[in-house]
């Protein structure tokens, strides 16, 4: 016979790990999606035409290049964390959900830093 509460007993066993942390990055890096989504769907808007030279002159203007840089990394964040949770919970088998998660994280990072390097050789006027 224990003393212990009921609640006493199961804290710290089970899943809830980290997952408030999760909860609110998802969140916030869904409404820093919707303020630059936005933005970039304006910046589209009034862009007079699509071609090489015209796209390149708008993201080499300082702001907007930094306003793409934070919609590129905040979107790989953010699909990151969906894609990690749709991994935990439909991948069952632990070496296939271990390895996929790894993949997972290279390839965000991987596009990520393309992204990044791609939007600072533009705004740089490499």
């Amino acid at each position: 016979m224990s003393l212990r509460t009921p609640l006493g007993q199961v804290l710290g066993h089970g899943a809830a790990k980290d997952g408030t942390g999760h909860f609110w990055g998802q969140r916030v890096s869904g409404m820093a999606l919707a303020l630059l989504g936005s933005w970039f769907m304006w910046c589209l808007a009034v862009t007079p035409d699509f071609g090489h030279a015209a796209v390149q002159a708008e993201i080499g203007r300082p702001v907007n290049a930094v306003l793409l840089l934070l919609l590129s990394m905040t979107l790989a964040y953010h699909s990151y964390l969906g894609v990690q949770v749709v991994i935990e919970d439909y991948v069952h088998a632990a070496g296939i959900k271990l390895a996929a998660l790894i993949l997972s994280r290279f390839a965000h990072i991987l596009l990520a830093t393309g992204a990044v390097y791609s939007i600072l050789k533009i705004g740089l006027g490499a």
